[in-house]
């Protein structure tokens, strides 16, 4: 797989660290229950389809990306810096 970092131009997918799902918007309130802080940090969901991801080009630049592909057909349809792509939506 290659990624194109926007500000290395394309790269191996070695280069990057896969940081998990790019998900802010359902972060849990500071209060809320233990139960609720568990499933947020431990259950997550296997999508089969188009997931966006959170990336680090850690060999590389050191961005933080936010990367949109495909489970199934193991495209990458878009890569945006975490600062261009609202990452918490």
């Amino acid at each position: 797989m290659r990624l194109t970092c926007p500000l290395c131009g394309p790269r191996d997918r070695r280069e990057f660290y896969y940081q998990g799902a790019a998900r802010a918007l359902d972060r849990p309130a500071p209060d809320a229950g233990a139960d609720v802080w568990d499933d947020y940090l431990h259950l997550r969901d296997n999508p089969a389809g188009d997931t966006r991801d959170l990336w680090q080009h850690e060999a590389g630049c050191g961005a933080w990306l936010v990367v949109t592909r495909n489970t199934v057909t193991h495209d990458v349809t878009d890569v945006r810096l975490v600062r261009d792509a609202g990452a918490t939506s």
